[in-house]
């Protein structure tokens, strides 16, 4: 179950399929997608996360009804480079999302990359406008599939 760079990742997309990106968290997994023509990121959801089925089941219905054919994890590195404990458990999900893809609609073994995920999450905050009038629970929701577009959209800008 290969897991690719971004330069390769382009190469291996059917056309006019979508690039999904993902911010995976102990709670939540933000959604992103892409345009087909790989340009722009934009946000779906923020999936609750519960047991993996859940986990399974709720992606699922992202990448079935939108074409999506290929997978971008955001990959949480450390500010020297180097790949702590969060690294570990986001290698982790990312080998068993490849392990699973069947039920989650692709006719074949989706492309995967990693982007650095680091400051996502501050880009995401710092992109709510402070008065918005969102409960705590919800701008966290929003958060989350906001980390997910930029994650993404980090992604597109580096692939040739």
């Amino acid at each position: 179950m290969p897991i690719f760079n971004l330069q390769d990742m382009k190469t291996r997309l059917k056309p006019g399929t979508r690039l999904v990106g993902l911010d995976v968290g102990d709670k939540t997994i933000g959604i992103a997608i892409s345009d087909s023509g790989l340009t722009l990121a934009s946000p779906v959801m923020t999936v609750m996360r519960k047991d993996w089925a859940q986990d399974l089941a709720a992606m699922a219905k992202v990448f079935k009804d939108r074409q999506v054919g290929g997978i971008i994890v955001g990959l949480p590195l450390n500010m020297d480079d180097s790949e702590g404990p969060r690294c570990t458990l986001t290698r982790k999900f990312a080998n068993k999302f490849l392990a699973d893809w069947k039920p989650m609609g692709f006719t074949r073994e989706p492309p995967l990359a990693f982007e650095d995920e680091r400051l996502s999450t501050f880009a995401a905050k710092d992109s709510l406008m402070e008065g918005t009038n969102l409960s705590r629970r919800k701008k966290e929701g929003v958060i989350d599939m906001l980390a997910a577009t930029h994650i993404l959209q980090g992604a597109i800008k580096k692939m040739p």
